[in-house]
């Protein structure tokens, strides 16, 4: 069954199925907090695309598209897709390749095969796991090369003053 599921302040949810939920333009659809559910009887061939998180519990074959939502693959899941979204959580069966913005969960009941391009990635022990993983830089790069810095160097028993080295070559007190 297809249902939408808006999550309240208490982390409860209140289900209602697609025929309840009324659509008014202008309305503010596709909240952080509402989720769309795929019954573990659904089975899906397309595209999905959307602005609402997405949990699947069926069968899914093709592409997701939700940049900015969260797509979760339920412990009784089937994907086999392309997943773009913001994070993904993998509980069920999965393969494909995930390309997401922000975090990618493999929890220990997945099995996942596939590519990951993410931001970050965390595998729960016990996962079963074959994937090729590219995670991406944060914008904010810390400088790979820094200036050369003068060092002085202690020569050990004798009595020779420390020789002041810099990056110009010249060799100081020799």
């Amino acid at each position: 069954m297809l249902k939408k599921r808006k999550d309240t302040e208490d982390g409860n949810a209140s289900g209602s199925s697609f025929a309840e939920n009324s659509y008014a333009p202008g309305s503010k659809s596709g909240s952080a907090e509402e989720k769309t559910i795929i019954g573990e009887q659904i089975s899906i061939e397309g595209t999905i695309c959307g602005k609402e998180n997405l949990l699947i519990e069926g069968s899914m074959k093709g592409k997701i598209e939700l940049e900015e939502h969260q797509v979760i693959v339920g412990s009784k899941g089937k994907v086999e897709a392309e997943i773009h979204a913001k994070d993904v959580t993998i509980s069920g069966r999965m393969t494909g390749n995930i390309q997401a913005l922000g975090k990618v969960e493999i929890t220990r009941a997945a099995e996942f095969n596939g590519e990951v391009k993410a931001r970050r990635i965390s595998v729960e022990d016990g996962a079963y796991i074959k994937a090729v993983i590219e995670l991406d830089r944060d914008d904010q790069k810390k400088p790979s090369s820094v200036g050369k810095p003068d060092l002085q160097v202690a020569s050990s028993g004798s009595n020779q003053e420390p020789i002041a080295l810099s990056g110009g070559g010249a060799d100081k007190g020799k």
